[in-house]
């Protein structure tokens, strides 16, 4: 497929169209998906051939990472099947410091000559690099983890799940959009198995194997007499689940205002696409948005991004140091307002934490890109800035002796560096839904989804908009509103969060294509949080007047 067309189908996910070409890989059947990759024995031996010529070459550390990386991506629209890609990337990228510095070079000749040949270039380019760094690379220790594994806990393996399956599941979906009232819709469901063997010389070899699925559609209703057209994407979100993810279980539905599903664990794509088709035709005669302040009720599949922008991204410890500002910026969260240690970041009921290790998530994995165990740990505790997201060659420079394990490489041919773990809002601690949150509103706006969204390269200034949005008044959904965005900074507006509900309403958003650094690669993140209120915020009207 080409990547014109790949980037025109995977639009319909915010960010999508930031996926390289070389994530999908050589073309091939979907029954080699099944093919069993590389034994584990001969992954180890071949690592261990980079390990020991960088060793013999003067480097002082090294790791090899040997990845299979296998892709299903199916497309529809209306009620055809627009491509069905299979992809395969295999190889072994080796990383090494040698006087002090760092070097990479990675190779699809996955034998003992091709590794030998890539270990020498990357120890070549780490003492060519060393002519010109001025500090030496410092890492945290690492206790070797010897050989262990780690497997994202799946009950149904996509990759054996007929294509014929997931075809007429998509076409269902449109099928139930177009007869509820859309004028077009289409459909993909994008699944990722990444089979990954990391060995340091620290003495760790480590296999795992990652699976991760998002369904999605985008539904469109127009109204040809006024020249009007309204989209509804979906209410899914990207997991780091197997296929039992389109089961579209019961127990995993929540029930919203005016009729809305909403979904943890499991989707009901069939339902989702009948529910977007009505609501799309339903936003077509909405109520343009009067300008002013409103208290917000944001539901977690909108307020992922919120805080993905607002929080994940400036607590980079990278772009707090100034590394992304060439290419992303850098971040208002500066150390010193980190050392202050009473830095205000939002109000004393928000506590945001990343986590490599939240089943379900995107980001779950047992270990990172360079051999540490990932964890859970506190970024803001009651409203106050307390750490940073760093990894092994950072966290001497904020007085850590220890990685956060959120390392990765979006491929074997790509270099690790420090990306954003999930990073979620917890759920409030006493009992407390999402009608209680409603009831309590005089003036106020429920959003849902994602929409188009703006801040600043310190990641301060804001405004977001959503997919849905309904009117409350007086505590009561009174009807259905367009033509909404909020704006807002950081600080104020973390610290207009009043009330969260509790973690029954608890749920993920995420996207598997976060983009940084340069060459810019892309992470699956995900982002949890309860339904949250935030008093008082700027709403402004985006309706065209001109």
């Amino acid at each position: 497929m080409k990547r014109r067309d790949f980037v025109q189908y995977a639009g319909m996910g915010a960010g999508a169209m930031m996926m390289p070409s070389l994530l999908l890989g050589n073309d091939i059947p979907a029954e080699a998906l099944l093919e069993p990759g590389m034994d584990t024995v001969l992954k180890k031996k071949m690592a261990d051939v980079a390990l020991n010529t960088a060793k013999s070459m003067g480097a002082t550390y090294a790791d090899a990472r040997i990845g299979r990386y296998l892709n299903q991506y199916v497309f529809t629209r209306e009620d055809k099947v627009q491509n069905v890609v299979n992809t395969e990337s295999f190889g072994v990228g080796i990383r090494v410091i040698a006087n002090g510095t760092w070097g990479f070079s990675s190779t699809n000749d996955v034998t003992e000559d091709g590794i030998k040949k890539a270990t020498q270039h990357a120890v070549s380019i780490a003492k060519a690099n060393s002519k010109i760094q001025k500090e030496p690379v410092v890492l945290a220790p690492v206790q070797g983890h010897g050989e262990v594994s780690w497997k994202t806990p799946i009950k149904k393996d996509f990759k054996e799940v007929p294509i014929s399956e997931k075809v007429d599941l998509l076409l269902n979906a449109n099928a139930a959009a177009m007869e509820n009232g859309a004028n077009f819709v289409n459909s993909a469901l994008f699944m990722v198995n990444e089979q990954k063997y990391f060995a340091s010389t620290d003495g760790s070899y480590i296999d795992q194997d990652v699976h991760r699925i998002w369904p999605t559609f985008n539904v469109t209703a127009i109204d040809r007499a006024a020249g009007k057209f309204k989209s509804r994407q979906a209410l899914s979100a990207p997991m780091g689940m197997g296929y039992e993810y389109m089961d579209g279980l019961e127990s995993e539905k929540l029930s919203g205002p005016e009729g809305i599903k909403l979904y943890n664990r499991s989707y009901d794509i069939v339902e989702d696409a009948t529910m977007a088709a009505k609501q799309a035709k339903q936003k077509l005669t909405a109520k343009s948005v009067e300008a002013g302040k409103y208290d917000l009720v944001l539901e977690p599949n909108h307020l992922g991004l919120t805080i993905h922008e607002s929080v994940g991204h400036p607590l980079e410890l990278d772009r707090v140091l100034g590394y992304e500002a060439n290419y992303a910026g850098t971040s208002f969260a500066t150390l010193d307002k980190w050392e202050s240690k009473d830095f205000n970041y939002g109000s004393d009921i928000v506590n945001l934490v990343a986590d490599k290790t939240q089943e379900g998530s995107l980001g779950a994995v047992g270990y990172d890109d360079e051999g540490v165990k990932t964890k859970k740990w506190d970024l803001v505790r009651n409203g106050t800035l307390v750490n940073y997201q760093a990894i092994r060659d950072q966290v001497h420079m904020i007085d850590q002796n220890e990685s956060h394990g959120c390392c990765y490489a979006q491929s074997w041919e790509d270099v690790q560096f420090q990306r954003m773990p999930n990073v979620s809002l917890e759920p409030g601690k006493e009992k407390y839904s999402l009608q209680d949150m409603i009831k309590d509103v005089d003036k106020g706006i429920y959003i849902l989804g994602r929409g188009s969204y703006s801040i600043d390269q310190q990641r301060y200034n804001f405004q977001f908009g959503g997919t849905l949005f309904y009117e409350i008044k007086d505590g009561e959904i009174v009807g259905m509103l367009d033509d909404v965005a909020y704006q807002s900074n950081t600080q104020e507006f973390w610290n207009s969060c009043v009330k969260i509900c509790d973690k029954d309403d608890y749920r993920l958003f995420g996207s598997f294509f976060d983009g940084k650094g340069q060459p810019s690669q892309v992470s699956a993140v995900s982002h949890g949080s309860s339904t949250s209120r935030f008093n008082g915020v700027n709403v402004i009207n985006t309706g065209r007047t001109i």
